[in-house]
């Protein structure tokens, strides 16, 4: 969108002289044979207007040959902007959405070898079982255990880790866990100072 509203203007800006750029950008994007025809004409009408400019022989340049030759410049600048622009939108509102995902071949997806399933932490290892076909309506879903075996183990762990932690937690009775009697914060206990 820069690069259009950029060489949209450049001729705009540069009262016509650099139309010629405008219409190179065009004829390159499009690739079109009548692109590359209006270059040319743009190119030789620029030089022309240019020509007719210089062959002025007025001191100001305000002779009926430089009136002609800017004004031709001007109008070919404002017709080069107008092209380009219809040019260019009609060009890229044709083209596919994502025409560079044609460049590349599609990637084939990465092999993954299929590994052993080994049991988790805590749980048994895994059955597959190959549904049956019953006679009837619909199969009724078959009822799981009252208490899975992991509940029972994680119960367990944690009454264990509970009987650690009383172990190390210091008892209400001895309120100084600190065995020795010189060291500092025991109240009155030890060496004089």
């Amino acid at each position: 969108m820069a690069l259009r509203v950029l060489f949209a203007l450049l001729p705009v800006l540069s009262c016509g002289f650099l139309g010629w750029a405008t219409m190179l950008r065009l004829a390159v994007v499009t690739r079109k044979p009548r692109d590359w025809w209006l270059l040319g004409l743009n190119c030789v009408l620029s030089v022309g207007w240019i020509a007719l400019i210089g062959a002025d022989p007025t001191p100001e340049t305000n002779g009926w040959q430089g009136n002609t030759g800017a004004f031709g410049v001007i109008i070919t600048g404002f017709v080069t902007c107008v092209y380009f622009l219809v040019a260019d939108i009609q060009h890229h509102a044709g083209r596919p959405a994502a025409p560079a995902a044609a460049w590349y071949p599609a990637q084939p997806a990465p092999y993954v070898p299929q590994q052993p399933q080994r049991p988790a932490y805590g749980y048994p290892p895994a059955q597959q079982q190959t549904p049956t076909p019953t006679p009837g309506p619909a199969p009724a879903p078959a009822p799981g255990p009252a208490n899975p075996p992991r509940i029972g183990q994680v119960r367990a762990e944690l009454d264990e880790l509970s009987e650690l932690l009383r172990k190390q937690t210091p008892h209400p009775q001895n309120p100084n866990p600190n065995p020795n009697p010189n060291a500092p914060g025991n109240d009155g206990e030890g060496q004089a100072r």
